[in-house]
């Protein structure tokens, strides 16, 4: 994953056990003060949030512990597709198209991010400036031309 999206989930972590769960625990321990639990509202509900934070931080955990955190700034090699490339490519109807490829967690396709998984991904990497390739859609394969590779520069 990219360095931005390992902050992201560590600053989703920090945010769920360190504010949000400690404050769904006060409420459930006031709401279990109150005396029956069966009909509390207050009670069940903290205590099925309380599974979801579990739940999130335990993925997270894990996420962050195997993440691979890969700066796409210190890429050598700028002439091909890699992991943190920003790619423009041009589809068959001479529409052009610019996605850079970054972690599964960091995907979100309307803002142009998709997973180094993704259909596309997989085709463009390792792809460089002027390369066709084949990418199956689910209207069949279409043939796309690498027109443009950028990738970060280190701030001096």
């Amino acid at each position: 994953m990219t360095p931005a999206g390992h902050a992201a989930l560590q600053a989703e972590l920090h945010e769920l056990w360190h504010v949000e769960r400690p404050k769904v625990t006060e409420i459930v321990s006031w709401a279990a003060s109150l005396g029956d639990r069966s009909e509390n509202a207050d009670y069940q509900y903290g205590k099925r949030r309380l599974r979801q934070i579990d739940s999130r931080v335990r993925f997270l955990r894990r996420r962050l512990d195997r993440a691979e955190v890969v700066d796409a700034r210190d890429q050598k090699r700028r002439d091909q597709v890699f992991f943190g490339a920003t790619v423009t490519y041009a589809r068959e109807d001479d529409t052009e198209v610019t996605v850079t490829i970054v972690g599964m967690e960091e995907a979100v396709a309307e803002q142009g991010r998709i997973s180094w998984v993704s259909p596309v991904a997989r085709a463009l990497l390792g792809k460089r400036v002027g390369d066709l390739v084949k990418l199956r859609t689910p209207a069949g394969v279409e043939e796309i031309e690498v027109v443009k590779i950028f990738y970060p520069e280190r701030e001096a």
